[in-house]
Parts: structure tokens; sequence; C-alpha cells
């Protein structure tokens, strides 16, 4: 049996996950785990890299732990970590595959889904809604944007 990582550890492999990203993507970083705490999958924004819209850490890191895991799409019991708080298509991404609870980073004013701008995630209309902690870490989630996007200009 093995021991489920904490909020920050998981959000400190997130934001390894995100350093890994590309040159000209945003570094955000996603990680899953399983109930039990065993990693599934870790990814980083590609956008840039992949020409692909929907190349967003999480997308990423919910089609490879898909992949992985037991249940084939179903990821119940799985705890996601991103670095930033996940926009409308990834929440409702993670919603589907009916992730059981989400721990992130930055909250994203602007596009945030998981309780900024919109809450998708926790919409009473929803038959799966999915625990959710947010600003773990956030300093250093932000931080890290912070330094992307100062380069950009």
């Amino acid at each position: 049996m093995s021991v489920s990582p904490t909020d920050e550890a998981l959000i400190r492999a997130a934001l390894e996950a995100a350093r890994a990203a590309g040159p000209r993507d945003v570094p955000i970083g996603a990680v899953i785990v399983d109930a039990s705490g065993v990693e599934l999958a870790r990814a980083a924004n590609a956008r840039e890299e992949l020409g692909d819209p929907t190349a967003h850490a999480e997308i990423l890191a919910l089609r490879a732990a898909a992949a992985v895991h037991g249940d084939g799409w179903r990821l119940e019991g799985a705890t996601l970590a991103v670095t930033v708080e996940p926009c409308t298509m990834c929440a409702g991404a993670l919603v589907m595959a009916r992730v059981a609870r989400v721990v992130f980073g930055a909250w994203e004013p602007k596009t945030g889904a998981v309780g900024s701008l919109w809450d998708v995630v926790r919409d009473r209309r929803l038959t799966h809604r999915p625990q959710v902690r947010g600003g773990v870490l956030e300093r250093e989630c932000a931080a890290l944007l912070e330094e992307f996007f100062a380069t950009q200009r």
C-alpha cells in the first residue's frame, strides 16, 4: 500500500513538469495520481510545440493517465494537480473523466473555471463534482509564469 502524496508534493511535481515545457509554451504542468497516490501521468503545456490548441497540460495528462489506468477513461479516485487554475476546456474534461480531486497552485482570474471567473466543476447540475483545493504553493506557481512572461515582452 502506498502513501498518498501531500497536495504540496503534488504541486511540486506539477512545477517540475511545467519546467519541462518547450521554450515557446507557457510553463504549466499537471500531474495525476490514482487513489493510492501512484503517479499515472504528468505533462506540460505543448500547444506551441504541437500546434494543437487542446494541448494544455491537464488534457495531455488526462489522456496519458487514461491510457495507463485500469478503468480506461474513468479516472475515479484520481487527483489532478496543476500549477494554474484550469480553464473551461480543462475543467470540463476533468469532470468528464470523473477525477475525484483537483489541486492547483495559482489562481487565474482571466480564464479560471474552478472558482475564479467560473466554477464549472462545482455546478450543481453536473452528476460529478470533484473536490477542489486552490492556492497551493501559489507564489511559486505564479513566479514561474511571471518569469516566462517577462521574457516574452
